[in-house]
C-alpha cells in the first residue's frame, strides 16, 4: 500500500474523517499524532511523498480549527522551520500552495487563507536559506500580492469556526518578502501596492482582529531599503489619504465610510507607534508621514 493511502487509513482509524469536501464536511485524511508536532514533523516529512504533501495541504481547508490551524498549519510550520523538507519537497510545496492560493475559494472560506499563511512559511524558509530562483521569488511576490489584493472575505475569528483572517495572512506573505534581501525593487512595489489596496478597501468591515498592525509590518520592513527614497514614501502615503471619491464624503452616518476612516486610522497609528519608537532612522522617517495621514483623516 502506498504511503498516502496508509496515512488515509491511519487517519480513519484515529477518527479523522477522509476528504468529503463536496459535502462540506472534514477534508483532512492525515493521521494526527498524540505527541508534539515538532517531533512529528521530524519523522513525517522525510518519509512524505507528493501524495502525502497533497493530503496535508488539503487539511488546511478543514472546517475544524483544531485540524486546520492547530494541526495542519502548525505541522507545516514546524516542518519548514525545522528544515525537515528536502529541496524537491520544498519546491513541490511552493507549487502546491501557489495553486491553492490562486484557485477559486471554497464555500467555507478557509482553504485559501490558510494556504496563504503556509505560503508565508515557505517565503520565510527561502529568506532564511534561499532555494527559489530569482524568477520563482518574483512569482511568489506576484502570487502573494495578487492574493492580498483580491481578499474580499474579511471574516477574522468566528466563534465555533476559528480563524479565516485572509487580509492578515496575505500581509504575512508580504512581510516575509519585505524581509528578504533578495527582493527586487519591482517586487517591493508589488508588496506596497497590495498593502495599500487592503488598508481601507471598499466595502470592508471594521478591522478588529489586528489586521492593521499586520498590514503595517511589511511597510515598516521595507522602510529599511535604501532604494525607496523619501519622495517615494511620501507619494505612497498620499495614496492612502482621503480623496474626492464619494466614499470619503459625509462620513458620519455611513457605516462603510466610517469603517474606511477607522481602518486607515488604525493602520496609520500602527505605523506611527513603531516608527516613532524605532532606533533605525530609515524606519523613523515614516512617523511624520503617518501623522500626516492621521491629520488628513480627522
Amino acid at each position: 500500500m502506498k504511503q498516502g493511502a496508509m496515512l488515509a487509513v491511519a487517519g480513519l482509524m484515529l477518527g479523522v474523517p477522509a476528504a468529503t469536501a463536496a459535502e462540506g464536511k472534514a477534508t483532512c485524511a492525515v493521521a494526527r499524532p498524540t505527541g508534539d508536532l515538532k517531533g512529528h514533523a521530524a519523522s513525517f516529512f522525510p518519509k512524505a511523498g507528493n501524495a502525502d504533501l497533497d493530503a496535508l495541504a488539503a487539511c488546511l481547508g478543514d472546517p475544524d480549527p483544531a485540524v486546520r490551524d492547530d494541526f495542519a498549519f502548525t505541522l507545516w510550520s514546524e516542518g519548514l522551520r525545522g528544515k525537515y523538507l528536502a529541496p524537491d519537497q520544498m519546491r513541490y510545496t511552493f507549487g502546491l500552495l501557489t495553486k491553492m492560493v490562486t484557485a477559486p475559494g471554497d464555500a467555507a472560506g478557509f482553504r485559501r487563507p490558510f494556504a496563504a499563511l503556509t505560503l508565508s512559511e515557505v517565503a520565510r524558509a527561502d529568506r532564511v536559506e534561499p532555494f527559489l530562483t530569482d524568477a520563482e521569488l518574483h512569482s511568489l511576490a506576484e502570487t502573494g500580492a495578487g492574493y492580498l489584493r483580491g481578499v474580499s472575505d474579511y471574516r477574522g475569528f468566528v466563534v465555533g469556526e476559528g480563524w479565516r483572517h485572509g487580509a492578515a495572512h496575505g500581509a504575512d506573505v508580504m512581510l516575509q518578502l519585505a524581509l528578504n534581501p533578495r527582493l527586487s525593487r519591482v517586487d517591493a512595489d508589488l508588496v506596497l501596492g497590495a498593502v495599500a489596496a487592503q488598508v481601507a478597501p471598499p466595502a470592508s468591515p471594521y478591522y478588529i482582529h489586528g489586521e492593521a498592525s499586520r498590514l503595517a509590518r511589511p511597510v515598516l520592513s521595507l522602510a529599511k531599503r535604501a532604494d525607496i527614497d523619501d519622495a517615494a514614501w511620501t507619494a505612497w502615503f498620499r495614496t492612502l489619504h482621503p480623496d474626492g471619491a464619494p466614499r470619503w464624503k459625509k462620513v458620519n452616518g455611513n457605516a462603510e465610510r466610517l469603517a474606511a476612516v477607522h481602518n486607515s486610522t488604525a493602520f496609520a497609528t500602527a505605523i506611527y507607534v513603531s516608527a516613532a519608537e524605532s532606533e533605525d532612522p530609515q524606519i523613523r522617517r515614516l512617523a511624520p508621514l503617518a501623522v500626516e495621514l492621521l491629520k488628513a483623516l480627522s
